[in-house]
């Protein structure tokens, strides 16, 4: 399979999920306008809010997963798809594979992640200039 089959084979997995996505969330809302019409107890209303809290939850997250799905398909549009935002190289095929929607290479996505872990534990921001301007300035050496 050349490569332009296979981008053609993570579009169409892309879509797939988009759909999958669009009418899971579709749903779930109605579920959701359904709990709301009910009356009952106070342990009905209980059961319907912990119900509620992980229903919006799944949805928070859906919605995430089909937003980055809608940034790839608009990428493999303008021909930018599999590139890293942060450092503009190419995202490595199997990443892709797994993660069609992948917006960085493993190695900032580590660097992102690490610094996400440090902001929780510092409880604030750490600046980091560099990343998000598509050429970033550290070595190989910075990311041990």
């Amino acid at each position: 399979m050349n490569r332009a089959q296979q981008l053609e084979q993570l579009k169409q997995d892309l879509l797939s999920r988009r759909e999958a996505l669009t009418q899971a969330l579709a749903g779930d809302l109605t579920m959701l306008q359904e709990m709301r019409r009910g009356a009952g107890d106070v342990v009905d209303f209980a059961a319907d809010s912990a119900a509620e809290v992980l229903s919006t939850q799944l949805a928070q997250s859906a919605s995430r997963e089909l937003s980055n799905i809608e940034l790839a398909l608009l990428k493999m549009k303008k021909n930018c798809y599999g590139q890293c935002e942060e450092c503009s190289q190419n995202i490595a095929w199997p990443r892709l594979e797994a993660l069609p929607y992948a917006a960085h290479c493993i190695q900032c996505q580590r660097m992102l992640e690490e610094l996400e872990e440090e902001e929780r534990s510092y409880g604030r921001p750490i600046s980091f200039p560099n990343l998000g301007t598509g050429s970033p300035s550290f070595r190989d050496s910075d990311l041990v």
